[in-house]
């Protein structure tokens, strides 16, 4: 009788997790790249225990730095990233959501190959198209007039639910405080890499910054004029196509959140021509790097 019941507290027990589509449930640090060029070395740096499939992505379930992790490609865009991190939490006993990836430096003063480690992220294409009036654009009853516009484009806050409160807006996702202060001790320690071939070398040896403001949108920039809008309105430091989406995710489901990018291109910014295909390897393995330490560093 004793063993019967036993067994049936212990079926109850799992039943929540079955219930939900739980692949695993061991508690992991969710590792996030956006597409394969960001993902090798990471990959190599996992000690790999098994590969699942859910909602058509492939999560690596393993263990980094001694700690356990599930590895996977968000997909590049806002609504690929939004949905494979909410598949990862639907299937995962996620801790912590942890980006890795490159991005398009926005900052004046940060150069390619820099990691920024952004404190907060926001969506600067959430928003409206204004209609053109006789002087000139005119603002609807929304957004409110918290950004000014670049034309007719003016940003604004996006709706949210979470958990049973009401839902709200808000522009801004903020990283995890305690997230950052892991990150911003190991920062200094990390070396990063300066040349991707021995004809192929930066000009400056690159830095982590850690601080300041992302955003993210559905669209790759390599546009000045836009870089330097970004950069007044928002004060942000580097834009990309998925990060604010995973934060928005996180936050929903009170998931910590932390990101790292590196500088592939300075996103129109760049004297010659846009920098990507050049330094997307190094980029990614200075952003990876970073990562493997701030796991290792984790609690």
């Amino acid at each position: 009788m004793r063993a019967l019941l036993i067994l049936i507290a212990v079926l109850l027990a799992a039943a929540p997790a079955a219930a939900a589509g739980r692949l695993d449930a061991t508690p992991r640090i969710a590792v996030v790249s956006a597409y394969a060029p960001e993902w090798p070395t990471l990959l190599a740096a996992t000690a790999v225990e098994q590969t699942h499939t859910a909602a058509g992505v492939r999560f690596v379930t393993g263990t980094m730095e001694g700690k356990p992790v599930v590895l996977f490609l968000s997909g590049v865009s806002m609504v690929n990233a939004a949905m494979s991190t909410q598949a990862a939490i639907d299937h995962f006993a996620i801790s912590r959501v942890v980006f890795s990836g490159v991005a398009g430096g926005v900052d004046p003063g940060l150069g390619v190959g820099d990691v920024v480690v952004a404190d907060k992220w926001g969506q600067y294409l959430e928003g409206a198209f204004l209609r053109e009036g006789p002087e000139g654009y005119v603002r609807g009853p929304w957004p409110p007039e918290t950004f000014p516009g670049y034309g007719m484009m003016v940003a604004g806050p996006v709706q949210i639910a979470r958990g049973e409160a009401e839902p709200e807006r808000r522009f801004w996702f903020a990283a995890d405080p305690a997230l950052l202060e892991t990150a911003r001790r190991i920062a200094p320690a990390v070396p990063l890499k300066r040349c991707q071939a021995a004809d192929r070398c930066l000009a400056h040896q690159p830095k982590v910054v850690i601080g300041g403001a992302g955003v993210s949108g559905p669209v790759f920039v390599d546009n000045k004029a836009f870089r330097e809008h970004v950069s007044r309105t928002f004060q942000a430091k580097v834009l990309d196509m998925e990060t604010a989406a995973v934060a928005h995710v996180a936050y929903a489901n009170g998931v910590p959140f932390i990101a790292f990018r590196s500088l592939s291109d300075l996103a129109g910014g760049d004297e010659g021509p846009n920098q990507i295909q050049t330094f997307l390897t190094l980029a990614s393995e200075n952003s990876a790097a970073v990562v493997r330490a701030f796991v290792k560093a984790l609690p």
